[in-house]
């Protein structure tokens, strides 16, 4: 495992803004479209990024980490969030349609082989889409991880994480009747899926909330109000998939599933105190999986624009780029 110490306060090591080479929706079937870009080197190496949530969607800012100079950057949103259409939908959308989705981006690209970047949520499917297709991945970059297991889900929704915020955990347990509250995305299932659109939005932006609260070491309370078609997307995608504990077969898959990454080397950059996603899973998976390395970031919480972390990020990118 390595330490990381650099911490900047500004992001002066991130790569100047890029504008798209290629724009497009992509018809993956089940009525979706979903949003594909390509910016940098047109004949670079190929880096495809998985945003978080699920229902986070992909952000300009995610193109920095790359230099354009040789890499050939793809992101997209995955379904129902993001530019993807129809927006906030969960019909058709599970882990495995994900995957499908990912590969359908792949050949459409004429991509034999890429690296897959991703965070939070974003890591969780580049595991899963690494285990199921280990040939196409040539190394796996990942932040914040999240194995998608009971544990994590009732960490941050059962009431672990609100000990440590324990005003803002109430503002999130508020809206919900005392005798609800033993199962909490149950409960904001409820109200997210209800039918009525004041009531997902209100629900929705409370669920985006406490999320939102804990992912940087900076915060120190909520901030405002997420735009309600952001958030709508954002929670019940989110709610979606923690119900269907992701859509796996088991809890504890991936762990049990990490031989199928044999051969396929990895790194793990974690912040030390990342209160959504704790740095317990990060270190299980390194222990698990041999061709992995950790960085574990000091003084740094989940956001993929924590200072520490996005500077080991690109500096691990930097390290990828093939010699001469």
């Amino acid at each position: 495992m390595d330490k990381f110490s650099g911490q900047k306060s500004a992001f002066s090591y991130l790569y100047p803004p890029l504008d798209p080479f290629d724009q497009r929706m992509l018809d993956v079937g089940d009525g979706h479209r979903i949003y594909v870009e390509q910016c940098g080197r047109r004949d670079g190496v190929p880096v495809v990024v998985f945003h978080g949530g699920p229902g986070g969607g992909c952000s300009p800012s995610m193109r920095r980490y790359f230099d354009p100079t040789v890499y050939r950057i793809i992101l997209f949103d995955q379904r129902g969030c993001g530019r993807s259409r129809p927006h906030a939908s969960v019909e058709a959308n599970t882990t495995w349609h994900l995957v499908a989705d990912i590969e359908r981006i792949r050949d459409a690209l004429k991509i034999e082989q890429w690296t897959v970047f991703g965070g939070s949520w974003g890591a969780t499917l580049a595991l899963i889409y690494g285990e199921t297709h280990p040939d196409r991945v040539a190394h796996l970059v990942l932040r914040g991880v999240f194995l998608m297991t009971q544990a994590e889900l009732t960490w941050f929704y059962g009431g672990g994480a609100g000990k440590f915020w324990p005003d803002v955990w109430a503002r999130f347990t508020d809206l919900i009747p005392a005798e609800e509250q033993d199962d909490l995305i149950a409960a904001y299932h409820r109200r997210l899926f209800s039918g009525d659109m004041m009531t997902e939005v209100r629900h929705a932006r409370a669920w985006a909330s406490w999320e939102n609260t804990l992912a940087s070491i900076e915060n120190d309370g909520p901030g405002g109000e997420s735009p309600a078609e952001y958030a709508r997307a954002f929670a019940r995608l989110e709610n979606h998939y923690f119900t269907n504990a992701g859509f796996l077969e088991r809890d504890g898959q991936i762990l049990e599933d990490i031989g199928r990454l044999a051969g396929v080397p990895g790194t793990i950059v974690q912040g030390r105190y990342d209160m959504i996603c704790p740095p317990v899973s990060a270190h299980t998976l390194h222990t698990a999986w041999p061709e992995s390395r950790l960085i574990m970031v000091p003084r740094a919480g989940h956001a993929l624009s924590e200072p520490g972390i996005s500077h080991a990020l690109v500096q691990t990118m930097d390290a990828l780029r093939p010699a001469g």
